[in-house]
């Protein structure tokens, strides 16, 4: 059965469906431009096949590519169509092809115009299609030869167009003019395509609906991909369209001297960020969580941007952390990213995917570093990772974020300042004391309640980490060179120090 003429024409293109608030308009014109190779042609087909598995007739006018092309295209995404696509290869007719017959007193292209538009007509009469897409208004625009017969020419397309139920997808690879906007003020809706080219990875791909006649859409530039079987588009995330009722209850990491400097433990739907040097134990830290959310019977989701995942495997697995095995059992997932190969948009969609089919409670991200690598020539990761860590608050999520900064011992910097974003800030350093390089560890910030003010030696051994007593016989341990002022100082055992994997 043929959908309903008062519910929108999706698109079959699902990210793409919720930036349009629910697709297309039916009956309507609407532009899709994007210089060659953003993916307008695939977009264009998964159209057409989700009217055809709804039952509609659909008509592909092509101008530029013949149907052997467009149906390679297909199958290389896995799409086979067979006879529910009429595909409508337009072709010059022969006479202007014969250098003989060629006109000399007229303009060759009011002939070929003219042809091609009367050639569109009868194939729409013919088949009376509910969906329609035009490829390219390129060579239409190259017929019409001045913009005011070219506004004229589609204007006369719309106004045919609307004397019928069809709704018309319009493709425009913006290569004869890419400053001329004459379709821009006739069409119902203006969907713009991009393609980045960073100075070292992949492609990377966004699009943004310019204008959407009556009818709300979200705003700003989506990332979308195109991999094998189409175009997936991820929606730019606001984190206030998103928010679930939970209980905030305290949790423990499950070593009491770090629950005591947290002042009892960490608030759920809270955000954590751990910095420091490289080295310190960073996520060794945000993995004791993680064992503590699996031993409450949650589960957790991974995402490593900076180690080769066996590597982290059976680093963890000698300190009695054995993170293959949770994941063999379905306890937590975690991936491994190719910062070079990611956007920001498709990281933000793959942590969303695992909160809602996953339900994991507790997500640790490592490191930012690796995030911000994703996004080399963007100047939004503030912005990206406020909605993210919102959005996942709003789920009752605990978020874990990894910083390294850099040096070692001293004044360190960090990449990027994300301190205030976090509710939770622990600060990890290197100090030296009686001969040797030691590691402390303090709170810094805690938005949801009281927190210890003093600083904590910690070592990481067979058994995982252990934190000793607060040092409070030192002073300038933070600068890395501290001073002993107190009469005795009681630090780890020395037998703790055969076990130190850093």
């Amino acid at each position: 059965m043929v959908e309903a003429l008062n519910i929108k024409a999706r698109t079959g293109v699902g990210g793409l469906d919720d930036v349009l608030s629910g697709g297309l308009t039916r009956r309507h014109v609407f532009l899709l431009e994007g210089s060659p190779g953003t993916g307008k042609t695939t977009i264009a087909l998964q159209f057409l096949l989700e009217g055809a598995a709804l039952g509609e007739r659909c008509l592909y006018i092509s101008l530029s590519e013949s149907e052997d092309e467009l149906r390679d295209s297909a199958h290389s995404h896995g799409m086979e169509f067979g006879d529910t696509i009429e595909i409508f290869e337009l072709v010059p007719p022969e006479s202007l092809l014969d250098a003989d017959q060629q006109q000399s007193l007229l303009y060759s292209s009011d002939l070929e115009l003219g042809e091609t538009t009367k050639l569109i007509f009868e194939a729409f009469e013919r088949l009376k299609p509910h969906r329609v897409v035009i490829d390219s208004l390129s060579e239409i625009r190259l017929l019409a030869q001045s913009s005011l017969r070219y506004r004229r020419q589609i204007l006369a397309l719309k106004h045919f167009f609307s004397r019928s139920d069809a709704t018309v997808l319009l493709l425009d690879d913006m290569t004869s003019d890419t400053l001329d906007k004459t379709v821009h003020s006739v069409v119902h809706g203006v969907i713009h395509l991009e393609q980045l080219a960073p100075d070292y990875g992949s492609e990377r791909r966004r699009l943004r609906v310019i204008k959407y006649r009556g009818q709300p859409f979200r705003g700003g530039y989506h990332d979308f991909i195109i991999k094998t079987g189409g175009v997936a588009v991820f929606p730019r995330l606001r984190a206030i369209e998103h928010r679930s009722g939970f209980e905030r209850t305290t949790l423990q990491s499950g070593i009491k001297e770090f629950d005591d400097l947290l002042g009892g433990g960490i608030e759920r739907g809270s955000s954590t960020l751990l910095i420091g040097p490289a080295g310190t134990g960073k996520s060794l830290f945000a993995l004791q969580f993680v064992d503590a959310t699996i031993k409450r019977g949650e589960k957790a989701a991974v995402f490593i941007f900076d180690e080769e995942l066996g590597l982290l495997f059976s680093r963890t697995k000698s300190m009695g952390l054995d993170l293959q095995r949770m994941h063999d059992d379905g306890l937590i997932h975690i991936e491994q990213l190719d910062a070079a190969e990611l956007s920001p948009g498709e990281f933000a969609q793959r942590v969303r995917d695992r909160v809602a089919s996953f339900d994991a409670k507790t997500v640790v991200i490592d490191s930012i570093n690796g995030y911000q690598a994703s996004m080399p020539e963007e100047n939004a990761l503030i912005l990206h990772m406020h909605e993210l860590l919102q959005y996942l608050n709003r789920q009752g999520v605990n978020t874990f974020l990894t910083v390294a900064q850099h040096g070692l011992v001293g004044d360190m910097k960090s990449p990027v300042d994300v301190t205030y974003l976090a509710d939770t800030v622990i600060l990890l350093r290197y100090f030296e004391a009686l001969g040797k390089v030691r590691r402390a560890v303090s709170v810094i910030k805690k938005r949801t309640g009281r927190h210890e003010e003093t600083i904590r030696e910690f070592r990481i051994t067979d058994v995982g980490l252990s934190l000793g007593d607060p040092l409070s016989g030192f002073q300038g341990v933070l600068r890395g060179v501290p001073t002993f002022i107190g009469e005795t100082q009681a630090m780890l055992s020395p037998s703790d120090e055969d076990g130190d994997h850093f």
